[in-house]
């Protein structure tokens, strides 16, 4: 048994054990396990009372984040032990075989649109939402609350154009591109309750898209795991 598992007890140690909590990089892993099928037990890791400091689980995330994962059947049979959802996901990806095209040109152009959101989406509109929800007080002037804005509605015109002639980011195939995408992008209508102020109704694509991706069964399902009442 990890240090982890003594914190937070496996009844299901022969599973892929999460530890994530209901945030778009959270839900973007509950996502894709449903949208793979496999066998997982889920665990909360309340961020809001600091769990994801504690000793116990920065044995398997250093940096202190969500999610983390451990797979007991790892590669060649071991456990290992993730965090990062990026990183998360491209391995689930791989372990399956699913969700990312198999041929060396399609597989890049996939990691192309995941690392557009770890580098891009993510930092991006997480940062609009904090200043846009939490710090209009703390953080009167306007300059940062306008430069997230204005860089949030650039990077949806990007995906806006990216969409435009098929279904999701890399065509007919839904992937784990579009499973680290869309939870922010729903994020930002959602839980910010910034779509007017994003211009979001300008963004036809990308509202198409949004509605077909949070549509799946996987979503319905995914977005709920370790959810918490605030």
């Amino acid at each position: 048994m990890t240090i982890v598992q003594q914190r937070w007890p496996a009844k299901h140690p022969e599973r892929i054990q999460l530890y994530s909590m209901f945030t778009p990089n959270g839900t973007k892993v509950s996502v894709a396990l449903e949208e793979l099928g496999l066998p997982y037990e889920p665990h909360l890791i309340n961020i809001m009372e600091g769990d994801q400091h504690t000793e116990e689980y920065l044995t398997i995330s250093p940096n202190g984040k969500i999610p983390a994962l451990l797979d007991p059947n790892g590669p060649d049979g071991n456990p290992i032990g993730l965090m990062e959802s990026g990183a998360i996901l491209l391995y689930l990806a791989d372990k399956t075989g699913k969700l990312i095209p198999q041929t060396p040109k399609g597989r890049m152009e996939c990691l192309e649109w995941l690392f557009f959101q770890v580098g891009h989406i993510g930092p991006m509109f997480g940062q609009f939402g904090h200043f846009y929800k939490f710090a209009t007080e703390a953080c009167p002037h306007p300059y940062p609350l306008e430069r997230y804005q204005n860089e949030t509605k650039r990077l949806l015109g990007v995906l806006d154009a990216r969409l435009k002639g098929r279904d999701f980011i890399l065509g007919e195939s839904f992937s784990i591109a579009d499973c680290a995408i869309f939870p922010w992008v729903e994020c930002m209508i959602g839980f910010y309750d910034a779509a007017d102020d994003i211009d979001f109704h300008k963004f036809d694509e990308v509202r198409r898209w949004l509605e077909s991706c949070m549509s799946r069964p996987s979503y319905q399902i995914g977005k709920d795991v370790c959810s918490v009442e605030f």
